[in-house]
């Protein structure tokens, strides 16, 4: 019994709204020494976790940096490229990115783009460069973010690897149907051609309304 003591620690801290990362670090130890296992190797595994897993750190090093890059004028620079562009619109811009994060995503890269690094500094303010007078800046804003969860979401499914497909698999065998993950991301193709074009249209309404304006 006393090995569920850490689920009352997390209970416990939760509740008294302490450092959420001091919570589960005192639960898990706690866990351990209750269950018998030498606190040199609870700290072992405390450390193999974070080696897994440190690419989550890696948010630490890139936010520092975009907002060094905004200080000194990256978002002006991406608003003065787009301005000197002629035939550039909103709808365009963000279909072009649209297509690049759906390509990337399906090759398994899915971290080379996303809202911090890349539609927050320079895709919103270039399509915001793009649309001018004729839209509303929070809503191409909200559509910029839009494009990159669309091509992410519906790009990462053709990539064998990820995590979405193998639990597809682990699942269809559970109910003793076997499937090779490239037959299932063969069949994510289509689904990807379709968010495609569907939110390319929405773009492309977008820019037909503007020149309503």
């Amino acid at each position: 019994m006393l090995v569920l003591a850490g689920i009352a620690i997390i209970a416990l801290g939760f509740l008294l709204r302490f450092n959420p990362m001091l919570v589960i670090a005192a639960s898990a130890l706690v866990t351990g020494l209750a269950a018998g296992i030498d606190p040199l190797a609870i700290l072992a595994a405390f450390g193999k976790a974070f080696n897994d897993t440190r690419y989550v750190t890696a948010i630490y090093i890139v936010l520092p940096v975009i907002g060094l890059l905004e200080r000194n004028g990256l978002q002006a620079r991406a608003r003065a490229l787009v301005g000197g562009l002629k035939g550039l619109t909103t709808g365009r811009l963000l279909m072009a990115y649209l297509g690049f994060r759906q390509i990337t995503a399906a090759l398994g890269l899915t971290s080379v783009a996303g809202p911090a690094q890349t539609v927050r500094p320079l895709i919103a303010p270039m399509a915001e460069a793009a649309a001018g007078e004729a839209h509303d800046p929070e809503r191409v804003k909200a559509m910029a973010a839009a494009t990159d969860n669309i091509g992410l979401f519906f790009g990462e499914d053709i990539f064998i690897a990820i995590g979405s497909i193998l639990l597809m698999k682990g699942v269809l065998e559970g109910y003793g149907i076997f499937v090779e993950p490239l037959h299932m991301s063969v069949w994510a193709i289509p689904t990807a051609i379709a968010a495609f074009v569907i939110h390319g249209g929405r773009l492309m309404w977008l820019d037909r309304k503007a020149r309503r304006v």
